[in-house]
């Protein structure tokens, strides 16, 4: 392979800008995460007094230390309310992570935001993080305690939607991914389900409460009157009931036992997988990602000097260099792992579609997973492109990403607009895992593009009608439209709107595409046994 000759210079000003407007970005985002850390950490306190400990201790007792852990969406749901007061991820933790030597799915209610009850986009993010288990063949390990949905905010397609959980649960199951489940506190009505279809439970003496109705709804429906513990405490549970399958004494006990079940389940050792890979470091400082691209998406880069920051010895063989340049694809490995890259250096043209769509279909016969690096403004547009057959290239590229039989994973890097977003693997085609930086944008097209679009289309109707242009109305109209668009653009709009599985610092790219390249390879050669149907509880 050829390594990648850099030409950026690092101390120019043009470079230097550039990292101080990621440095920016990057610290919003850092922000935004420990808004939600801080909120959760207020109720340290009150979980003392009961003995307990706060989800992000829980989490960090069930995983193994020092191991990696690739938390997901932490993003999800900000600004759907007020902006200064918004705490994003959904009220809950989601990641891949080690627990004794065994990659799993980990799930942790966040139960010191609003006693964990189910937000709308927690929803969509477990929905998300179910999906990413069930097509990577993971373990998963639920941490529950959660007052169940918040009745206050309920809007009956949550509830209606909410029912893929508790499918997606046994779907698990059925496919031979244990789930194991500590419950820890309240685990009410649809809560109750998540501890009941699992294939192990771990039940807290004195605080677990899993019931389908509380007391106060009990008494509200039947008149009946029953204590919490009665009706559904974790000495009930596992001597009465079934539900409950092992009794901790506490949240650590409870997580001791956790962790000895999947131990206990040899993992590991019923298939030979892959050993870890190791590849060269790149040749350039991953630091460097923080000035090579500029905020503005009109300014030109050469994605190649990405590549070079995150693939081994920076060595890039690139496919069909004279053919479609705009379009960069070719071979690299990222820690060891071989993988084909596609990415932008302009606007996708016919000659870059057709290179794509081939590079694509011979990546799947090779059986290399894709990666795509999204820096476009989409497909080329005007009469030549037009004449030239842009709309069918450009569907046999789409056709390519649709059908692809190996793992695509995506990276938003600059601008991802219009039907290049298609071309290029975004959220609506499945890639197995999508990220973004923090300066990626995304839309159906610039908003400067937008509002001239609708200026002109505004003016013909104005004259069509009357004959006049009323160009303080149409400026106003330009100002809307470019508002409207650079707000939904930005990189935390979408991803706390689940358009991606997560921001990501530049400099972590390396680390996160090896971790999850890691998980598919993993995925490929693990067999579970399925079943056809899930595990039922005594």
């Amino acid at each position: 392979m050829s390594v990648i000759e850099s030409r950026i210079a690092p101390g120019s000003d043009a470079f230097i800008a550039n990292r101080q407007e990621m440095l920016a970005l990057i610290g919003r985002v850092r922000e935004y995460e420990e808004r939600t850390r801080a909120h959760s950490a207020r109720s340290k306190e009150r979980f003392a007094k009961r003995g307990q400990l706060l989800p992000r201790e829980r989490l960090a007792l069930l995983l193994d230390p020092g191991a990696p852990f690739l938390e997901l969406s932490t993003l999800a749901g900000y600004g759907l309310d007020n902006r200064k007061t918004s705490v994003p991820g959904g009220g809950m933790i989601t990641g891949i992570g080690y627990v004794c030597g065994v990659r799993c799915f980990v799930y942790v209610s966040d139960s010191g935001i609003d006693a964990g009850a189910m937000q709308p986009m927690g929803l969509k993010k477990l929905l998300r993080g179910q999906e990413i288990a069930l097509e990577n063949r993971l373990p998963y390990i639920q941490l529950l305690e959660s007052a169940g949905a918040n009745l206050l905010n309920y809007q009956v397609e949550d509830f209606v939607v909410g029912g893929q959980l508790f499918r997606n649960l046994a779907r698990l199951s059925a496919a031979g991914l244990p789930v194991i489940t500590v419950t820890h506190g309240s685990s009410t009505a649809g809560g109750a389900y998540q501890t009941g279809l699992s294939d192990y439970t771990i039940l807290v003496r004195g605080r677990t409460r899993a019931f389908l109705a509380g007391p106060p709804l009990l008494k509200a429906a039947t008149g009946e009157v029953a204590t919490e513990e009665e009706l559904g405490g974790a000495e009930m549970h596992t001597s009465v009931s079934g539900l409950g399958d092992y009794l901790a004494e506490d949240d650590r006990d409870a997580l001791r036992i956790a962790r000895e079940t999947v131990t206990s389940l040899d993992w590991n050792a019923r298939q030979l997988l892959p050993a870890p890979r190791r590849g060269e470091p790149p040749r350039y400082d991953a630091e460097e990602l923080l000035g090579i691209m500029p905020v503005d998406h009109k300014r030109p880069v050469d994605m190649k000097e990405i590549i070079a920051r995150i693939v081994d010895a920076s060595e890039f063989r690139e496919f069909g260099a004279g053919y479609g340049p705009g379009t960069v694809c070719g071979h690299a490995e990222i820690q060891g792992y071989t993988v084909g890259i596609i990415t932008n250096n302009a606007p996708i043209d016919i000659a870059g579609a057709n290179k794509a769509t081939h590079f694509i279909q011979a990546c799947c016969q090779a059986e290399v997973p894709l990666i795509y690096l999204n820096n476009t403004t989409g497909f080329m547009v005007g009469k030549e492109f037009e004449q030239g057959g842009m709309i069918k290239h450009g569907s046999k590229m789409i056709q390519a990403v649709t059908n692809a039989t190996v793992p695509q994973i995506t990276l938003f890097c600059g601008a991802s607009f219009g039907a290049g977003n298609y071309g290029m693997c975004g959220r609506g085609f499945h890639p197995r895992f999508c990220f973004s930086w923090p300066n990626a944008k995304t839309a159906v097209m610039g908003g400067e593009q937008a509002a001239d679009t609708m200026s002109i289309v505004t003016e013909a109707a104005m004259r069509r009608k009357n004959g006049e242009v009323d160009e303080a109305q149409l400026e106003a109209l330009r100002h809307r439209i470019i508002e409207t668009f650079d707000s939904q653009m930005d990189a935390v709009y979408t991803s706390a709107r689940l358009l991606d599985d997560g921001v990501i610092d530049p400099r972590d790219t390396r680390a996160v595409l090896a971790f999850v390249l890691a998980v598919c390879r993993e995925a490929e050669q693990r067999k579970p046994q399925a079943m056809q149907f899930s595990v039922a509880r005594p």
